[in-house]
């Protein structure tokens, strides 16, 4: 089967497009719930339900399905692994590799949580993402010691998906202003959305050379190659693809414009 790459909308992409150039033979199957995009400023709850809908219609095509998104990630994850899944599926998040990574811990490493070398930490997010606290729930587990202070930044994923860029660079400019009202001198940024890596250079300017900026579509492609080498059934087989519950031709467009080459989707089921 296919590996599933879910997102709400066009963040995703970044993802997919990491991993397909991480894992070149590998199936993958991108959907995107374009119809109820974007999911930042919806309730937990719904973000859930809609979250859980998108996956359940996705099970038919994959048997791992990563939510290439942070505010799925944030709502629904730890939910839907609860509530269990359905006999030999996986649904993975985006957030622990982003963790590991900042605490250079090694996949799979389950010892306790320890000191680590950065202890200021800017997370820039969707307001859904922000008051789910999930990024700093999943950091306990890992790391004691840093204080996050993050800034939900209204508007920038509306304008990347516009194609609005201009608008995009000056709302950076604009989160990033605030975030330093409250924490002056960060170590690292975390990009806590996967449409961020498009605006990824306007957050660097903003914060200035000194600060750590780290974004997720590499690193998540990482670690999914890292899962993968240890669960090779996840990969086997399947035929890849793109999907949209909204207009195909609309977000086929947006699409090509996002990653600035040719893409088609199709209508999901």
């Amino acid at each position: 089967m296919s590996v599933g790459i879910f997102d709400s909308g066009l963040g995703g992409l970044t993802v997919w497009d990491a991993v397909r150039r991480r894992l070149p033979d590998l199936p993958l199957l991108y959907y995107a719930d374009s119809a109820h995009a974007p999911y930042g400023v919806r309730t937990m709850d719904d973000i859930h339900a809609l979250t859980v809908r998108a996956v359940h219609a996705m099970w038919d095509r994959v048997d791992l399905v990563v939510l290439a998104c942070n505010t799925a990630s944030a709502a629904a994850l730890r939910r839907m692994q609860e509530d269990g899944v359905p006999q030999g599926k996986r649904v993975l998040g985006v957030f622990v590799p982003l963790i590991e990574a900042l605490s250079e811990r090694g996949w799979g490493d389950n010892s306790p949580p320890r000191e680590v070398a950065v202890n200021q930490v800017a997370l820039f997010a969707t307001p859904a993402t922000v008051a789910s606290r999930a990024f700093q729930r999943e950091l306990a587990f890992r790391a004691v010691g840093v204080d996050v202070e993050a800034q939900a930044c209204a508007g920038v994923v509306d304008a990347i998906e516009d194609g609005d860029m201009i608008l995009a660079d000056a709302l950076v400019r604009s989160h990033v202003d605030a975030l330093k009202r409250k924490m002056p001198h960060p170590q690292a940024a975390i990009l806590g959305c996967t449409h961020y890596p498009l605006v990824a250079d306007s957050f660097r300017r903003a914060l200035g050379g000194d600060v750590t900026v780290f974004s997720q579509a590499d690193i998540v492609a990482d670690s999914l190659a890292d899962y993968l080498s240890r669960r090779p059934h996840f990969a086997l087989g399947g035929t890849a693809a793109m999907m949209t519950t909204g207009d195909p031709d609309r977000v086929s467009a947006r699409a090509t414009q996002f990653l600035r080459r040719p893409l088609t989707f199709e209508a999901a089921p």
